[in-house]
């Protein structure tokens, strides 16, 4: 048992290395080649797949098994990166893009849905707290090959192909099983919004503040002059700050009311992605900054979630957290267009401006909201470490009482 478990937990830091690797060439061969508005659909593409992933890709699993389903998915991701350097274009690699996106979520979902059968309750809040800490070590790994790998030729693209093909190997030595079903009640939209409307605006713009910022600022900082290994160390900070600011936030957002710990998230990032515009970008500069904003930003998703369920009974909890990753993966899809818009409208600084105005107003509703309205009564439950690219599944508090 746990060694399939420590496999499935190697095999997605494999492709999170990748995604890591992945993202950051893409906008950089995107910021030289592309133009503007092409240049958001290529990068939204990834989102817009991921998020048709992760709507489409339980019947997959359910009527292929585990082990082909995975197969399938990371063949789709193997061969769509494979094609993209010998088939150049925008429109091209959007296409490929959201295929890898529509793969990738198929990957994670089968993963994480399989981990929970394999895992036993009484240790399935550390497993997933070893698999969320596996996938943010990965991604910001995966920052580093930027100052080893040139982006620019076949090189990259090999690299990711060999890691996703490893994931693949992994995963094909071992045998499925398949997931236990969670009884469930249905959630529409509507009510979900009416429970907890600072969840449901928090969760759409933290995912397009995130996209914007993994799809555009390793383009920002390139038009800006800064070299090639400080945008790696950059968003390695950020992926770093992320995991770091985890349990703290948690833990805050567990004393205080999650809408103010909101409110306090926002603040934060919207002033130092400002304060970034103005101040020399030199390295003992921008890393403590990456660090807080990758913190913030990376905080306000998890707070979102933990604030929808503390409004919604016991037995919504799949679906509140399945309507949430939609909503937010909607956001990560607009993100980088408006994000690329706002470059081509604005000047480079029109990116950090943007995201300054989004992360206020979701610490204005936030806040706002708070004024009106009392903070629901707690469910005594450890706070997850989440984020928005991880299926419905891993975010399922009724699993275990180690969650």
């Amino acid at each position: 048992m746990y060694a399939q478990i420590g496999t499935l937990i190697a095999a997605t830091s494999a492709v999170q290395l990748a995604n890591g690797f992945f993202g950051t060439v893409v906008a950089l061969r995107v910021a030289e080649d592309v133009a503007g508005g092409l240049a958001g659909l290529v990068l939204s593409a990834y989102f817009a797949g991921f998020t048709l992933g992760a709507m489409r890709s339980t019947p997959i699993i359910l009527r292929l098994g585990h082990i082909r389903a995975y197969a399938a998915f990371a063949g789709i991701v193997v061969a769509a990166t494979a094609v993209m350097p010998i088939w150049p274009g925008a429109l091209a690699w959007a296409v490929l893009r959201a295929l890898v996106g529509f793969g990738c979520a198929g990957i994670f979902v089968t993963t994480e849905s399989w981990l929970h059968a394999k895992a036993p309750a009484s240790i399935r809040g550390r497993v997933f707290s070893t698999y969320m800490v596996g996938t943010f070590v990965a991604l910001a790994a995966g920052q580093l090959l930027i100052a080893r790998a040139p982006v620019d030729s076949f090189v990259a693209f090999n690299i990711i192909v060999a890691l996703f093909a490893a994931a693949l190997a992994m995963v094909s030595a071992t045998r499925a099983e398949p997931p236990r079903a969670s009884a469930t009640a249905p959630l529409g939209y509507g009510a979900l919004w009416r429970a907890a409307p600072v969840a449901v605006t928090g969760c759409a713009l933290s995912g397009l503040l995130s996209a914007a910022f993994f799809a555009l600022a390793p383009a920002w900082m390139q038009g800006e002059g800064i070299e090639r290994t400080t945008i790696a160390l950059f968003m390695l900070a950020a992926v770093l700050g992320g995991l770091a600011f985890q349990i703290p936030v948690g833990r805050l957002s567990d004393r205080f009311d999650r809408r103010l710990v909101l409110g306090a998230l926002s603040l934060l990032f919207a002033v130092t992605v400002v304060l970034l515009s103005v101040l020399p970008h030199r390295l003992g500069v921008v890393l403590p900054a990456a660090a807080l904003l990758g913190g913030a930003m990376s905080t306000l998703y998890p707070v979102c979630v933990a604030h929808a369920h503390d409004r919604m009974p016991a037995d919504r909890v799949v679906a509140v957290s399945a309507n949430l990753i939609l909503i937010s993966g909607i956001g990560s899809v607009i993100g980088p267009l408006l994000g690329s818009a706002a470059m081509a409208w604005l000047g480079l600084d029109g990116l950090l401006y943007g995201m300054a105005a989004v992360a206020l107003a979701i610490g204005a509703v936030a806040v706002l909201t708070s004024l009106g309205r009392a903070a629901p009564a707690r469910l005594a439950r450890p706070f997850a470490i989440l984020a928005p690219d991880a299926s419905p599944l891993a975010h399922d508090p009724t699993e275990g009482a180690a969650r």
